[in-house]
């Protein structure tokens, strides 16, 4: 017996599956919709959700206008990310990293240095996969992935009968 390990980097097919189970189970329903991602707990798939799969989300390149609108807000309510961000119309994830990437840039600095407590040491697990862009599938997916992906669409394709809202 396997043992699973949820969380992790997000996979293409994750996403899909993630898309799709929202649309059918809506957005107040996090377990329901989890319960077809076997690695993926009920508040991974909701921050996946509102922090990368959200049409809403913007991941253009921020304007001057928001970068302003940023600084300012970070003067008047200091690491208030939440109560931040839709003020500026980004997640609250993205105005911090932008925030700090503006200052490391006023500060001279264009890359992190090696000692930056920020960068991920080798062998360190991304506190926040949520919010990067999804791996690439495998070509060659394993049993627990095939199988994952065939019950999320079944389930998903069935409208009718008692297991239809499970």
């Amino acid at each position: 017996m396997r043992i699973l390990i949820k969380g992790g980097v997000w996979k293409n097919s994750e996403d899909e599956v993630l898309k799709a189970a929202v649309m059918k189970y809506g957005l107040n329903n996090w377990a329901r919709v989890c319960s077809l991602l076997a690695r993926k707990s009920p508040k991974q798939c909701k921050a996946r959700w509102y922090e990368w799969l959200d049409p809403s989300v913007k991941k253009t390149e921020w304007t001057r206008e928001e970068e302003e609108k940023l600084l300012h807000l970070a003067k008047l309510f200091p690491t208030q990310w939440r109560t931040i961000a839709p003020i500026v119309g980004r997640t609250a994830y993205q105005c911090l990293e932008h925030y700090e990437k503006l200052l490391d840039q006023a500060q001279g600095r264009d890359e992190m240095d090696e000692n930056d407590p920020r960068r991920l040491k080798p062998g360190e697990i991304d506190p926040h996969p949520e919010t990067k862009p999804a791996r690439a599938d495998a070509i060659d997916m394993d049993e627990d992935e095939k199988e994952m992906l065939s019950e999320a669409r079944a389930r998903l394709a069935n409208t009718r009968g008692k297991k239809a809202k499970r």
